[in-house]
């Protein structure tokens, strides 16, 4: 007898910025999507400002193509491959594609501060294994976020200090967000255990939420 293909899902792994994302995936073991390749670039004129500033808001879901990401995740349920924007966080510009192959691989993680935005369309979908939304200490993840953003030099001093505090501030509104679009919060720990059931296919997608 000859046995079925397993298809392949993902697991929507969310989470404040600075909270351990890709840190988390990249121990997993699993092939990893990074949702924030699919930002928009600098000169997209639908780009949110923060309010009362002439910031750009790139902590806002507008700032992101939600259309890209979910088309990206299915053709990598489907097929196994897909083409991804390659994006400068430093310029705000895309510099490039690349070839995503996770093969045969039946699970992978999609991991970005906007991953909980498509949980109901990758669940309708029929592409979710699970999503989770990391959460933490705000003050730990305001000194993570720093430092990670200095070292790399993502953007200007004062503009990472001011977004640093105004993210420090909504942090718990934002893990309550992400868990009322369906985004599981839990800790490190936790995470990696429901990874390994999801991989395992023990573990049943969250429900769409009406």
């Amino acid at each position: 007898m000859s046995s079925q293909p397993i298809p392949t899902r993902v697991v929507l792994l969310a989470g404040p910025s600075g909270s351990g994302k890709s840190s988390l995936a990249a121990i997993t073991g699993l092939p990893v999507l990074r949702l924030d390749d699919f930002y928009k670039e600098s000169d997209d004129p639908t780009l949110p400002l923060v309010a009362g500033s002439a910031d750009i808001d790139w902590d806002s879901p507008l700032s992101w193509d939600a259309d890209a990401a979910v088309a990206a995740i299915v053709e990598l349920c489907r097929t196994g491959r897909t083409d991804v924007p390659v994006y400068d966080i430093a310029t705000s510009a895309r510099v490039g594609r690349e070839r995503l192959d996770i093969e045969r691989t039946p699970l992978f993680v999609a991991e970005g501060i906007f991953a909980a935005d498509i949980v109901e369309r990758c669940q309708e979908l029929g592409v979710l294994a699970d999503a989770l939304c990391l959460r933490g200490r705000p003050s730990t993840t305001f000194r993570r976020r720093l430092l990670r953003d200095l070292r790399e030099g993502r953007k200007s001093v004062p503009f990472l200090l001011r977004r640093g505090w105004r993210l420090m501030r909504a942090e718990r509104s934002i893990v309550a967000r992400h868990a009322s679009l369906g985004a599981h919060p839990c800790a490190k720990d936790e995470a990696l255990g429901r990874l390994a059931a999801a991989a395992a296919g023990r573990h049943r997608a969250p429900a769409v939420r009406s």
